[in-house]
């Protein structure tokens, strides 16, 4: 079973502008089997919107300790995807290609993408973070290794539920 892994920083995704100046920059990726669906969006939200049980846990103790700041929470983000821009789990679409969607949210503390993209037998999660304030490099900088684990384990737990396959 492929499991995701790090890796270098791809130069041709849609977020890739972004990285000079970023606080946060990384990849993962993992080898998708043969027959599975072009669509970058599909595999998008089949990878994002079925997160294991111990990362809704996380979010549910991130939601509580962010609403203390008056940040975005994940539930609210859940609610303005029922009555305004389409979105991917939390995430909101901000553009959706054949091959990569980039999804992201802008808050006051900072604004992050995550470009999903599929080439080459694999799908590629890249995720940019610019931070605006104290608040967003700390915030950050607590969550950096949790996001890591947080990203290979959507990739992770996609495989092995099986992707969903290309239309006959």
């Amino acid at each position: 079973m492929p499991r995701a892994h790090a890796v270098s920083l791809p130069t041709d995704v849609r977020v890739a502008a972004l990285y000079p100046g970023a606080f946060l920059a990384d990849a993962f990726s993992i080898e998708l089997p043969a027959g599975t669906t072009q669509d970058a969006l599909a595999l998008a939200r089949f990878a994002l919107e079925r997160q294991a049980p111990w990362v809704e846990g996380l979010m549910r103790l991130r939601d509580v300790l962010v609403s203390l700041f008056g940040l975005k929470t994940a539930k609210a983000l859940r609610a303005e995807g029922s009555t305004g821009a389409p979105r991917v789990g939390i995430f909101r679409i901000y553009e959706a290609h054949a091959s990569e969607v980039v999804l992201g949210e802008d808050d006051a503390h900072l604004d992050f993408r995550l470009s999903v993209r599929r080439g080459e037998g694999r799908l590629t999660a890249v995720t940019v973070v610019h931070c605006h304030n104290l608040l967003g490099r700390s915030y950050i900088r607590l969550i950096a290794p949790i996001h890591r684990r947080v990203v290979r384990s959507a990739l992770d737990r996609a495989a092995r539920s099986g992707w969903p396959m290309a239309a006959a």
